[in-house]
């Protein structure tokens, strides 16, 4: 699809965290080529200057900052205008594969900042503008360890389990004002986020684990392609849901 207004997303504006990289650019990419205006947040001001330069033809405003703070979130709904029909939250980090007698209080303070508090002070933003408008799609990215204890650290994993809880608690309050919550859990994907392991027993512990059970890692376009499908109107009948994009990940 293209920018032209036939799309799925012709007419409607949605924010995308993490849009720099990864995950979070390849949904912009998809958004705007489907006719959305897309906003789209990152750390980087860098990489986001490039996602616009090397796409002149699409719909693409960018906010540069740390998505955790109200002054970047500010931007954000300043730069949507006042109408926000989507809202993709892909920004996160991870924590090291720290178990819980390893995490320092930094690394769990941070991890749980970027991954659940930064979801949860833009969803809180941008829901009144839903609930006012009658209709609205939010996607939030958990991940495969968001569905079990062995593919993270202690903070990763907590975080990402709390990304569910929220999604789901959104979805039960919200989805009466037509407003859709879901989740993405995602296994491997090429992205630049550091997977370093940070710990002797973490390598010790779940480095078999992985190399027995873990499928090829994905590419970010096709994580994209489950989450703009979440935001489409083509999950018209679906809140609340947890949609693992992980190759068969969790079925082992």
């Amino acid at each position: 699809m293209s920018s032209n207004g036939t799309g799925r997303f012709a007419g409607k504006t949605a924010i995308v965290t993490g849009a720099g990289s990864g995950i979070g650019k390849a949904t912009a990419l998809r958004l705007a080529s489907e006719g959305a205006r897309v906003v789209g947040s990152d750390i980087s001001a860098e990489r986001l200057a490039a996602l616009v330069e090397e796409n002149p033809e699409l719909d693409i405003v960018t906010v540069a900052g740390d998505v955790s703070s109200e002054e970047t979130i500010a931007a954000v709904l300043e730069a949507a205008g006042g109408k926000v029909d989507a809202l993709a939250n892909i920004a996160g980090i991870m924590d090291g594969f720290l178990p819980a007698a390893e995490v320092d209080d930094a690394t769990w303070d941070r991890v749980f900042l970027v991954n659940v508090t930064a979801i949860m002070r833009l969803s809180r933003a941008v829901l009144p503008l839903m609930v006012a408008a009658g209709s609205g799609s939010i996607v939030n990215v958990s991940s495969e360890a968001g569905l079990r204890g062995s593919a993270a650290g202690a903070a990763y994993t907590a975080s990402k389990h709390a990304v569910i809880g929220l999604t789901k608690s959104t979805s039960v309050f919200y989805a009466p004002n037509g407003v859709r919550t879901n989740a993405v859990a995602p296994g491997g994907v090429i992205t630049n986020v550091d997977g370093t392991f940070k710990s002797q027993l973490a390598g010790e512990r779940l480095g078999p684990i992985m190399q027995t059970n873990v499928p090829p890692v994905a590419h970010p376009e096709q994580l994209a392609a489950a989450i703009t499908w979440l935001l489409s109107d083509d999950s018209a009948n679906i809140s609340g849901v947890v949609l693992a994009s992980d190759g068969g990940w969790s079925a082992i």
